[in-house]
């Protein structure tokens, strides 16, 4: 009997919820044990990151506007998908952890996941809630109130690093969504994987096309490209080398978008990382007055 060849799967991107290739025709493969091929991605292009920020603005006003209740409706739904798709993300995960060199202490799969999907439904929790934590009521002396409110940022870049590429991924997007904004993210580029199933549970979780677009591909040739972009107004990093975050803060330099670049050596510390200040950086906030007698 002739052996059977695996079929592998080749990951698309996700942009304005669909799956296209890339326009560049590029893949990238990610290697399993033993050097086994696990699966084929595709290498986002400079076109592709484009193509991405632009279904970002399209669709971030309508999900600005979307009730708090339902964002976190949709978030709740993200974290139902992931629940179901639980066993392919810890094989995906496991199947590369061990040819991923890391600083930090490795975390095992199932933690992993498990820690992701809950770290999904705490930020589900907060989008109703995270205004009145953040905005205030402010004290004046007049016959009228003053109140600061918060708003979204408009459009977020999210890169996520190396390591734990599921947990951190979750953790720098879903504070950026449950705030309003719309995300146009770059998976680890050691194990896309997660991210790219991430992109199938947001496919079929009710996501409105364009609110969360995920690219794969590499950091060396998108980052100059995100942080010159004037249509990015915030990015979210974690974890990126010296020469990657100055190279962000540079080209933000010129066109005054936010930059974030934040200094994580536990990812499970829920503590910190479900706390509603991780949503604050991503936020603008509006002070509005109003007569007392109105």
């Amino acid at each position: 009997m002739a052996t059977r060849l695996d079929v592998l799967k080749t990951y698309k991107l996700y942009i304005d919820g669909k799956f296209p290739r890339t326009e560049s025709g590029r893949t990238m493969m990610v290697e399993g044990p033993k050097g086994k091929v696990f699966a084929h991605l595709c290498k986002a292009s400079r076109k592709d990151l484009r193509e991405a920020v632009e279904a970002a603005r399209k669709a971030q006003t309508g999900w600005a506007g979307a009730t708090s209740y339902l964002r976190g409706q949709i978030l709740y739904r993200i974290a139902e998908m992931l629940e179901g798709k639980k066993q392919e993300l810890v094989d995906s995960i496991r199947a590369v952890n061990a040819r991923v060199k890391s600083k930090l202490k490795p975390i095992d799969a199932e933690d992993e996941v498990l820690a992701a999907i809950d770290r999904v439904v705490c930020f589900a929790g907060w989008a109703d809630k995270y205004a009145q934590v953040l905005g205030c009521n402010n004290p004046v002396a007049g016959p009228y109130y003053n109140f600061t409110a918060p708003e979204p940022s408009g459009v977020v870049a999210v890169i996520a690093p190396d390591e734990a590429p599921l947990l951190a991924f979750v953790s720098l997007l879903a504070p950026a969504v449950c705030a309003g904004n719309a995300v146009v993210a770059l998976a680890s580029e050691t194990n896309p994987v997660p991210a790219a199933v991430l992109a199938e549970a947001c496919a079929t979780g009710d996501v409105p096309g364009g609110v969360i677009n995920i690219l794969t591909g590499v950091r060396s040739e998108l980052l100059p490209v995100i942080s010159a972009h004037r249509d990015i107004d915030a990015i979210h990093a974690a974890n990126l080398s010296v020469d990657e975050t100055t190279l962000l803060k540079q080209g933000a330099a010129e066109n005054i978008k936010r930059v974030i670049v934040r200094s994580v050596p536990d990812w499970l510390d829920t503590a910190d990382a479900h706390s509603p200040w991780r949503i604050e950086p991503l936020i603008d906030f509006k002070t509005m007055w109003h007569p007392a007698s109105a």
